[in-house]
């Protein structure tokens, strides 16, 4: 069985075109995640097909208990992506099967790890970005069916790309509904920083930048 169709496989051979330097995919894995690990990984393999530059791996969440810790992963599946022969971690995360309207923040995270594209932030994002000397952790809840969600979530992915502060990570609440509970994800896409400051929709970059100051100062009280 195919997940990309035959109409867009050219299409995205040509973005992946553009990728500068290589790209690889590592996923989590578990028995207990059943078909969403299943589905994820034979999804990955099909976009790696579409370039060279990319490469895709399957990583037992247990076996590899010590990689998902060094990459801070616990859930499966996780997909992080590497940049570079190196296989740098910019902090760039998807929890969950990238499918429907999230496909388009996976193509974008690959996208932005290989170069293919310059991130493009604000003036005053970036110059909170290089203030920033602490961690944060951005979690946007997603759902495969909301055609508003890949904006938030690639927004964040350029935040992470733009700082080694900044963990960036799509979570497919439908897969982890206890993670929704937890943040009351009532609607998405829902954007949580730091499990302090909530945000609801896809906003512009300047009022997530004022929503990071505010968890910024939550965090210092």
């Amino acid at each position: 069985m195919s997940y990309i169709q035959e109409k867009d496989r050219t299409a995205i051979q040509e973005t992946f075109g553009e990728l500068r330097h290589p790209v690889h995919l590592a996923l989590f894995t578990s028995e207990e995640s059943g078909e969403y690990s299943t589905v994820a990984a034979e999804l990955l393999a099909e976009v790696a097909d579409l370039s060279p530059q990319i490469s895709v791996e399957s990583v037992d969440l247990v076996a590899g208990a010590d990689r998902a810790a060094a990459y801070g992963v616990t859930v499966a599946p996780t997909l992080v992506v590497l940049s570079g022969d190196e296989r740098a971690d910019n902090g760039l995360r998807f929890l969950g099967l990238p499918s429907g309207y999230e496909f388009v923040s996976l193509l974008e995270a690959i996208r932005l790890a290989g170069g293919a594209f310059e991130v493009s932030l604000q003036p005053a994002t970036r110059a909170f970005l290089d203030e920033l000397h602490a961690p944060m952790r951005l979690q946007v809840f997603v759902t495969p069916t909301c055609p508003y969600c890949p904006r938030a979530v690639v927004l964040a992915y350029q935040l992470a790309m733009s700082s080694p502060y900044i963990l960036a990570e799509g979570v497919e609440v439908s897969e982890f509904p206890d993670m929704g509970e937890r943040y009351s994800v009532m609607g998405v896409p829902k954007t949580v920083i730091d499990g302090l400051i909530h945000i609801e929709g896809a906003v512009p970059e300047p009022m997530l930048l004022a929503r990071l100051r505010e968890a910024l100062v939550a965090e210092a009280v």
